[in-house]
């Protein structure tokens, strides 16, 4: 019988260190959002990646933070779990950063959990600089061992593939060979949109924002789609609409060209905003936005 690996592999990290390119570097898929806002992965995504010998269970955390309202809580959350259920860690860091939460590093010290420390963005870093970077975080963390990528142009992403497959345990899959991703098609098309807002809004509304897709009706010809945009304030609906409802018309056809490149399908979209105070504090409401699932 011949042998198989499979296992779940975490994510983790400071906001904007990369972890979402790589994600979607090692799964070969753009399943999680990329922009140069920090915090932009609110959710758990998970990507699943089969060789012949081997299933990797990828998940791209939201990036490690003080939470400053419940929606954050909710996001941390899905950070600490993510230490008692992996097979391996992968904790990604830059070239030059000396953030960390002492927290998240103590529970890192403790578990018995193999530990990958990626150094991203070594593309354009000084060997001065990757140098103190490993040597420091080598301290902070001396059971993992470290390798030096760049997941933007893929150097040595295959390595810490190689790396992570020699690390997983033996196991039969843990999903369908086919499978690509545990999330429904509406969560990517809501994440699609929400990628729209970070990068044609300013400010705070991008992270005052929630996408919800209320319909999804699909025939051989067209897929008709309802998002309802929730914000926190009516000033951030008036911001969101535009002047004579430019702006959503923007976002409207950003969406939808980048919708039916996913789909491969014509669309229509239609887009409402709705306000609702506070949403980010609200336990309810975070339980109807998925922020209580793994």
């Amino acid at each position: 019988m011949e042998t198989h690996k499979a296992g779940f592999v975490n994510i983790i990290g400071n906001p904007n260190v990369g972890k979402s390119t790589l994600m979607n570097r090692l799964v070969g898929e753009r399943l999680s959002i990329i922009t140069a806002k920090a915090q932009t992965t609110r959710h758990r995504i998970k990507g699943i990646v089969n060789g012949e010998e081997y299933q990797i269970v990828y998940s791209d955390l939201p990036g490690i933070l003080t939470p400053a309202y419940k929606m954050q809580e909710y996001m941390m959350r899905f950070v600490n779990e993510s230490l008692k259920d992996a097979d391996l860690i992968l904790y990604v860091i830059e070239c030059g950063e000396t953030n960390y939460n002492q927290e998240i590093i103590d529970k890192l010290q403790q578990i018995t959990i193999p530990i990958l420390l990626v150094i991203n963005k070594t593309d354009k870093a000084k060997e001065e600089v990757i140098s103190t970077t490993k040597t420091d975080w080598q301290n902070l963390l001396p059971k993992a061992e470290t390798i030096e990528i760049s997941a933007l142009t893929g150097n040595h992403v295959n390595l810490l593939l190689e790396k992570i497959i020699t690390l997983l345990p033996e196991s039969p899959p843990f999903f369908p060979k086919d499978e690509l991703t545990d999330r429904p098609v509406r969560f990517f098309i809501s994440e699609i949109i929400r990628e729209k807002i970070l990068m044609l809004y300013k400010k705070e509304i991008p992270y005052s924002v929630e996408v919800v897709i209320e319909s999804f009706k699909e025939t051989e010809e067209i897929v008709h789609i309802g998002a309802m945009l929730y914000c926190e304030r009516e000033s951030q609906k008036g911001i969101i609409i535009g002047s004579k409802g430019v702006a959503i018309k923007q976002l409207g056809i950003e969406s939808r060209h980048a919708i039916e490149d996913f789909l491969e399908k014509h669309v229509f979209l239609e887009i409402s905003v709705k306000v609702l105070k506070d949403w980010r504090n609200q336990d309810l409401v975070m339980k109807r936005f998925g922020y209580l699932q793994n």
